[in-house]
């Protein structure tokens, strides 16, 4: 059974720094695609961050050069550390795999919340 659970939200300040952390399971984790994903109130679900199995990363333009994703195939986890965040970044956050099948799996999410 795939099971993906994300941790590491909270309340942090303007310009300030958090990692979100997914725990995997239920699947090859080193072959597979990850990604982060992000929902604010009111607002469609948008693409954070991606990562394939080879390593290679892709991000939401509002994000670039502020996320970085990355992932420890030994441990089955994927990671975003957030820097320098704004409150518009305030939102639930969403780890999600998608396996042979094709099938789509989202984690339940983890609050960020931007705000002094």
């Amino acid at each position: 059974q795939v099971q993906l659970v994300e941790s590491g939200g909270g309340l942090v300040q303007p310009a300030g720094s958090l990692r979100l952390s997914c725990a995997a399971s239920g699947f090859t984790f080193s072959s597979i695609f990850m990604g982060w994903y992000r929902q604010a109130p009111g607002k469609e679900r948008e693409l954070v961050a991606t990562i394939t199995s080879a390593g290679s990363t892709n991000y939401g333009d509002s994000v670039k050069g502020r996320f970085t994703i990355s992932r420890d195939n030994a441990k089955n986890m994927v990671y975003l550390q957030m820097s320098s965040l704004k409150p518009e970044d305030t939102a639930v956050y969403y780890c999600k795999t998608v396996v042979a099948g094709p099938y789509t799996y989202w984690g339940r999410g983890t609050q960020v919340t931007v705000s002094s």
